[in-house]
């Protein structure tokens, strides 16, 4: 893999992991388009290396929230960082769920089929617009409706589905103070991201290869520092309910998508 290559795919999953436009489903396109011909254990190892880069940007700007929400699983206190805590692990058991038990169908989506993707990314241009016209609340993620937005997580592990424009739009859709809505989803996928890389290295599916070190070494980089600008700038969209904006985008996407699937 090209060093430039590794940056464009590094700047692009570190934006889409927050944007709501699926940096799974972007990470294919980017591959179809740039002709990704590695073989599939060292696409595995660079996929895994920037989900790792944007894993570390989302505890760089919700450090103060990690804190609390340790400090509330060692406090032994029904407190509110308990149950938020709680509510985390909650979200986390339908994707855990679906790593474990179909993980080999889940691998079949990402052979490179871009008309498969775009269709997705039109199923998650319809979920942000319906989240974008929902009306303001206040209201906190409750357990019921963390399970619920975990659901939508497990399902957005198809190539396409946005995983935060999902869960963000989830949660709204249930009624969820926006801001809330982002801060639960951004702060819930971590613990899965940094499960499947403890996994997959025990498991011993990854292999490192010497002469692709300055090549990861560059897209970590990109993946992170584009992971912290666009975590912050989501949290700002989202209160202002410009959801409707990345809607468009995957409309368009999307269509492109598969026409580009029909035409190639």
């Amino acid at each position: 893999m090209e060093v430039i290559d590794a940056i464009i795919l590094g700047i692009i999953q570190g934006l889409t992991e927050f944007l709501p436009v699926s940096s799974s489903g972007h990470l294919e396109l980017g591959k179809a388009i740039l002709g990704d011909h590695s073989v599939p254990e060292e696409s595995l190892l660079f996929t895994v290396v920037l989900h790792f880069a944007t894993a570390l940007s989302t505890l760089v700007v919700f450090r103060k929230d990690v804190w609390e929400l340790l400090c509330g699983l060692f406090q032994f206190k029904w407190n509110e960082e308990t149950q938020f805590s709680i509510k985390i692990i909650i979200s986390m058991l339908p994707a855990v769920f679906v790593g474990l038990f179909f993980e080999k169908q889940l691998e079949s989506f990402f052979g490179g089929n871009v008309r498969f993707v775009g269709f997705m990314l039109l199923v998650t241009a319809v979920l942000l617009y319906l989240a974008d016209k929902a009306k303001d609340t206040d209201k906190k993620v409750s357990f019921k409706s963390a399970f619920l937005v975990g659901i939508s997580q497990a399902i957005a592990m198809l190539p396409g589905i946005s995983r935060s424009g999902a869960t963000i739009s989830t949660s709204v859709l249930l009624g969820v103070d926006k801001t809330k809505a982002a801060r639960f989803s951004f702060l819930m996928v971590v613990p899965l991201i940094f499960g499947k890389i403890f996994k997959d290295l025990l498991g011993g599916e990854l292999t490192f290869d010497g002469d692709n070190n300055v090549a990861m070494g560059a897209g970590f980089i990109a993946a992170f520092i584009a992971g912290l600008g666009a975590c912050t700038w989501m949290i700002q969209l989202v209160k202002k309910s410009k959801l409707s904006y990345f809607a468009i985008y995957c409309l368009i996407v999307g269509l492109i998508a598969i026409a580009y699937g029909y035409l190639a």
